[in-house]
Order: C-alpha cells, then sequence, then structure tokens
C-alpha cells in the first residue's frame, strides 16, 4: 500500500500537479492515515519517508514531519467514512479557478464523479491551519471533492485509485471551464434532473454486469 502511495505522488508530480513539493497524499489506516512527508522531492520519495499520524495529529511511526497539511486530512478522515484515501494538489488550471474564488458548474457531466451538481470551492483559510480543514470539511459536504480557495483541490475516494482520477478529473473540467471562459462562450449547464440522472447512471458505471 505504501508502495501506491509513493507511485502516486510520483505520477502527479511528474504530471505538474505537484510543483515544489506542494501537494499531499494519504490513505487511511487502522491508526489514522499515512501521509507524504513536509518538504521533501516526490521523485526521490521512499518508503521510510513516509508518517503515520493519528486523527489527533499524533505520528504513529516514521521519523520524517507529516505534511504541514495532516489536519486536512484528518478532519476528513474523521467527518468522512466513506473516505480510504485523500490525494491534494496544486493543478494549475484547478488552482487557477480557487485563486478567482469560483466553483466549477455543471458545465459537464463528468462534474457528478464528484458527488454534486457543481464542484464547490472552500473559504479561504491559512495552508496547514484547523481553519483550512474546517473550510474543506463543509465545502465536501454531500460531495467528494472540491476546490481550496487560492491553494488548490482535495479529492477524496474509497481507493487510492479513485481519489487520484477524481483529483485529475478535477482538473481536467477546470482546464474546459476556463476554455470556455477564455473564448467568451458562457456554458450551457445541465440542470438538476439531469445531473441527477447522470448520478444515477455513475452508481453502476464500471462493474461487471
Amino acid at each position: 500500500m505504501n508502495e501506491e502511495l509513493i507511485a502516486a505522488a510520483r505520477a502527479l508530480d511528474a504530471a505538474g500537479f505537484m510543483p515544489n513539493k506542494s501537494g499531499n497524499l494519504s490513505r487511511r489506516t487502522a491508526r489514522g492515515f499515512v501521509i507524504t512527508p513536509s518538504g521533501l522531492p516526490y521523485a526521490g520519495l521512499t518508503a521510510d519517508d513516509l508518517v503515520e499520524v493519528a486523527l489527533d495529529g499524533t505520528t504513529v511511526a516514521g521519523q520524517c514531519r507529516p505534511s504541514s497539511e495532516w489536519r486536512l486530512h484528518a478532519d476528513i478522515y474523521a467527518a468522512r467514512g466513506d473516505a480510504q484515501a485523500i490525494v491534494h494538489t496544486h493543478s494549475p488550471h484547478a488552482t487557477a479557478l480557487s485563486c478567482a474564488r469560483r466553483p466549477i458548474p455543471a458545465l459537464h457531466y463528468m462534474v457528478a464523479m464528484a458527488g454534486g451538481t457543481d464542484i464547490a470551492c472552500a473559504a479561504y483559510a491559512t495552508f496547514g491551519t484547523a481553519g483550512l480543514a474546517t473550510a474543506a470539511v463543509g465545502a465536501l459536504a454531500g460531495r467528494r471533492a472540491c476546490l481550496l480557495a487560492n491553494h488548490g483541490v482535495v479529492a477524496l475516494g474509497a481507493t487510492l485509485a479513485g481519489a487520484d482520477a477524481l483529483a485529475r478529473e478535477v482538473e481536467n473540467l477546470a482546464r474546459q471551464y476556463l476554455l470556455l471562459l477564455a473564448a467568451g462562450l458562457p456554458p450551457v449547464l445541465l440542470d438538476g434532473p439531469e445531473m441527477a440522472a447522470v448520478t444515477a447512471q455513475f452508481r453502476g458505471y464500471g462493474r461487471p454486469a
């Protein structure tokens, strides 16, 4: 499992989603969660660099300091029993939207992948603070992903692969939205009943018949 976490961190770094040691990933454990460390380059990350943290912030295992965003992860895990992994990125297009403090509306049916009719933008709070964690938990109500104002993206999943895929899709949707805005074309949004139909379709998506 730790190898999967390292591989995902390296891939997101290589994709430009976590520039300059930004962003962080975690997976839930019986004692809390394992999270990427603070201030270490992802390209050289090893299993020994990962840190296991209890939900109260106590280091359970590991020699490094946990990510400065450990509170964000801890509060999401405490609030969301469905979260088994969390991916937090600073991917460029989604982060640009977050700096405008704009949610991603229902411009495409894939918005429903995040669990709601839009991808909300959490209120601004300083990175690494309890305030940021509280704002994120609020913006994630009824959803599996949100933007963090002037900051980036957070996505959760039942698996690390699922959280990773969702963070990548949020970046894709943000890029599409920004392309429309740059062209001066307001998106034609999908209405509530259509988004509800899409959500119902997603419940069986990718499962064996």
